[in-house]
């Protein structure tokens, strides 16, 4: 959902805010909150009711206390007080929604401290914010040959400058622990400004950054993902899916997350499965379960001798010929249990103009190859 500037006009041109992810209306933002209860009463604790979630660059999410009864609606531009200075940021959520997001990120507003909301940026916070924002990517490429002038292992992915322009904090990978002493120095020497360093993982540098994934919709972990869970390869077992890490790994470059996704599903349908590792016994040999197909409910062994063939056998088949198997008997072969699909009935189609065959556009156009230009003569 975008907002309203973003929207196409007339001739289906998308307009386009200009906002760069700054869109006031949050919008067009990564994971975004849409307050159903705004027309609503505060449930709960009116402590909540003061209570200001305020949205920074890639959303960057903060809880502040509306100590003044300040009147601010949803989009609002505030200056809010930081550790050091203040800082700017958007009004992104209040009200009844406020507890039940405070719940889900396990904060306890009577246990917690707020910082407090100064007030509503005035056109020169604004100024000076914009400034500061203009600067980052300057800043982050000159950080970055700074970086590789000192051999440290590290990737400076992302730069985001306090509102007050006293202060920049740094994003980086590694794949260890960083002494960074020396360029905290020549940054600081260079930048002019307070500095500060925070090391992030790779799938928190995907949600920062954003992107489009292999199913071309925007990436999970920058839009609504918000618990980064492990996932393994296991996951990947489970659903009969190959194991080639360039198809696996997202942009990140670990496991995709929603690999996890499905994983439930498939494991309780596999409750119904005899085991991958399952063996038949027959007279012609022993057969190994080549491959399982969950939704049809199929599976496939081969013998030991003979790895070309498949022999197809259903759910029941397989449990019935386990189950002998268990009393120490052999059947006579899978011939007998396998069953064949009849493609008979599939619905074949005929190419009648021609627009299906792949080289219907490399044949030269000869239509006027040979042809003779006329000479017309004066009578």
């Amino acid at each position: 959902m975008g907002c309203s500037s973003c929207s196409t006009n007339s001739s289906g041109v998308p307009g386009g805010c200009k906002n760069n992810g700054t869109c006031g209306t949050d919008g067009c933002n990564k994971l975004t909150v849409f307050d159903w209860l705004s027309n609503m009463e505060p449930v709960g604790d009116k402590e909540h009711s003061k209570i200001i979630e305020v949205r920074f660059k890639n959303g960057r999410k903060e809880y502040y206390n509306n100590s003044s009864d300040l009147t601010i609606s949803i989009g609002d531009l505030l200056v809010v007080k930081a550790e050091k200075g203040y800082d700017v940021g958007y009004a992104t959520l209040k009200g009844g929604l406020i507890a039940l997001q405070l719940k889900k990120k396990r904060i306890n507003p009577k246990s917690t401290k707020f910082l407090e909301i100064i007030r509503k940026a005035s056109q020169k916070d604004i100024d000076i914010w914009t400034r500061a924002r203009e600067r980052e990517e300057d800043v982050k490429k000159k950080s970055r040959q700074l970086a590789i002038s000192l051999n440290l292992k590290m990737k400076i992915s992302d730069v985001e400058f306090q509102g007050d322009d006293s202060k920049v904090t740094f994003y980086y990978t590694a794949p260890g622990r960083v002494d960074f002493r020396q360029l905290i120095r020549d940054m600081a020497r260079q930048f002019n400004t307070r500095i500060e360093m925070k090391q992030i993982g790779l799938r928190e540098e995907a949600s920062r950054l954003g992107g489009i994934g292999s199913c071309g919709r925007e990436l999970c972990c920058s839009t609504w993902l918000t618990d980064f869970r492990s996932v393994t390869t296991s996951a990947a077992r489970y659903q009969q899916l190959s194991l080639n890490p360039q198809k696996l790994a997202g942009q990140c470059g670990k496991l995709k997350c929603c690999l996890n996704y499905e994983l439930d599903f498939y494991q309780e349908a596999l409750k119904d499965f005899p085991k991958s590792d399952s063996k038949i016994l027959t007279e012609k040999g022993i057969a190994f379960c080549q491959k399982i197909d969950i939704f049809k409910g199929l599976l496939w062994f081969v013998y030991k001798n003979d790895s070309v063939t498949w022999h197809q056998l259903s759910v029941e088949k397989a449990k019935e010929i386990l189950k002998i198997n268990a009393k120490g008997e052999k059947i006579e072969s899978l011939e007998e249990y396998a069953t064949y699909e009849d493609n008979s009935n599939d619905v074949s189609f005929e190419n009648v103009v021609g627009q299906d065959s792949l080289t219907r556009f490399d044949n030269k156009n000869t239509r006027f190859k040979n042809k003779k230009k006329k000479v017309w003569k004066k009578a």
